[in-house]
């Protein structure tokens, strides 16, 4: 199947994301005012090209001087739709800070699609561009927001206006998140719009990197630190365009296209990192085995769970949780954390493990008077020892840690390296392979308007016949995900 971001006939089955409710219609929130603490539309928001709407969503008594997130819906979705599944209101609450969710209408594009694909729209200065960015100050000024820390994330279409909006304001945006999404400024016409998606451009990351630089020229640094989050199973934005991403944007960093670092997450997903010159994260790339095109949420009441499924919402893993800490808005410091000067704890290690708990040492810091403990990127204990035995876990299921040292002050230094380790005991996995139509009659997929759906991930298998086989794993009783790769 081939679809075009963009494209009324080719994006519908491919990239309708959400059904949409209608642009502003009669549900439409009224003008916000400062520290609302809920879904609010601002009616002005200076210059507006784009013919964009603003909402914003701040918690209640927010203080000045926090940070500030741009959250961009995908095709037929909407700015509600993005505020209740995404998660970000969830970590907004948590660390403090606003998030603004622009909406396009199908007055601009026949599905609601934000024109990453048009240099009228999605360049420095112009179209939606230019809209957003009015937005950013229109919010900075009313909550008092630290300029440095301004962010831009998205997904699917409104991932590729991340990218590009990244690429035009270096000097207004410290990072972004690129959710199923394409490379700056990878198409400027519609019609190529289709080629970006499914095929490599066959493009050197000097090349990519051009075309930030090229966005606003003249400007040499600081460059945004950018996530990038991928499926391998997604049919829509071919994962070609993470790698397209990652050549791009360390291209950009002048730093190396080979890994720093890499460590195994929830939900299937690889983490790789490529550090700047002084070891700091600059870029990171989340691969999630199996997952479909969609946004990566994991609903739940941990502090590394959020959003809601639904179409093109895909529980998987939070991403907004694990953008946000690269981001430092947990107040770590991007990538982890920088710290006050202590050092990461060297020699990390697990050793015993049961269905419940996991025991971890360390070696020692100088200076240190405790250690945090951090589990799938939450603090979950504290300990003045080199050693923590981490309980409460699921059986059968993996987990990650860091620790850092902290000082007499309770100031937390850099995190360690992660080590990762899975539970005892819980579900054994499974694997199916079949055609589309006899997973369906199997119980382990579902039909919806002629497309065969996973049940649980509910990832697009294709047309639901016979012609179209996957091999399904079954991770936890009825629940299955592609993994065509390897089981």
């Amino acid at each position: 199947m081939r679809h075009t971001l963009g494209t009324l006939g080719r994006v519908l089955a491919g990239l309708g994301l959400a059904v949409g409710l209608a642009f502003a219609g009669p549900g439409a929130v009224p003008a916000a005012s400062a520290d609302s603490g809920s879904l609010q539309q601002v009616s002005s928001f200076g210059s507006n090209p784009g013919n964009l709407a603003m909402y914003e969503y701040a918690p209640a008594g927010l203080a000045t001087g926090r940070p500030l997130v741009v959250a961009l819906h995908g095709c037929t979705q909407t700015a509600t739709d993005y505020y209740n599944d995404s998660g970000w209101t969830k970590y907004a609450d948590l660390w403090g800070f606003a998030v603004v969710f622009p909406q396009t209408s199908s007055a601009n594009n026949s599905l609601s699609c934000f024109s990453w694909f048009d240099s009228t729209k999605d360049t420095r200065g112009k179209g939606e561009a230019a809209s957003v960015k009015s937005m950013v100050d229109t919010a900075v000024a009313q909550y008092g927001s630290d300029r440095s820390r301004v962010y831009v994330t998205g997904l699917s279409a409104g991932a590729g206006m991340a990218a590009d909006l990244l690429a035009d304001y270096p000097d207004v945006f410290a990072g972004g998140a690129i959710d199923s999404g394409l490379p700056a400024q990878c198409a400027t016409t519609q019609s190529a719009a289709s080629s970006c998606q499914t095929s490599s451009q066959n493009l050197s990351p000097a090349q990519w990197g051009d075309k930030v630089r090229n966005s606003d020229p003249g400007w040499t640094g600081p460059w945004p630190r950018v996530a990038i989050w991928q499926g391998t199973s997604d049919y829509t934005v071919y994962p070609v365009n993470a790698t397209e991403l990652r050549d791009q944007w360390t291209d950009v960093w002048g730093i190396s296209q080979t890994a720093s670092a890499t460590a195994t997450l929830t939900g299937g997903t690889t983490q790789s990192s490529y550090n700047d010159a002084n070891g700091k994260p600059a870029v990171e790339l989340f691969s999630i085995s199996g997952m479909g095109h969609g946004l990566a949420v994991n609903p739940g009441s941990g502090t590394d769970q959020c959003g809601a499924t639904g179409a093109y919402f895909l529980n998987t893993i939070c991403s907004s949780y694990w953008t946000a800490k690269f981001w430092g808005l947990d107040g770590t410091g991007s990538g982890g954390g920088t710290g006050t000067g202590l050092p990461a704890p060297a020699g990390l290690t697990v050793g015993s493990v049961t269905d419940t708990s996991a025991a971890l040492s360390w070696q020692s810091v100088s200076g240190a008077a405790s250690y945090a403990v951090y589990r799938d990127g939450g603090r979950v204990g504290t300990t003045t020892g080199t050693g923590y035995t981490d309980t409460g876990l699921t059986a059968g299921t993996g987990y990650s840690w860091t620790v850092a040292a902290v000082d007499s002050s309770g100031n937390v230094g850099a995190q360690s390296a992660t080590v990762t380790a899975t539970t005892t005991g819980g579900y054994t996995a499974q694997c199916f392979t079949a055609s589309n139509w006899n997973h369906v009659q199997a119980g382990r997929a579902h039909d919806s308007g002629g497309y065969a759906y996973a049940n649980g991930s509910n990832q697009n298998m294709g047309l639901d016949n016979v012609f179209y086989s996957h091999t399904l794993k079954e991770t936890a009783p009825g629940y299955y995900v592609i993994a065509d790769s390897g089981c």
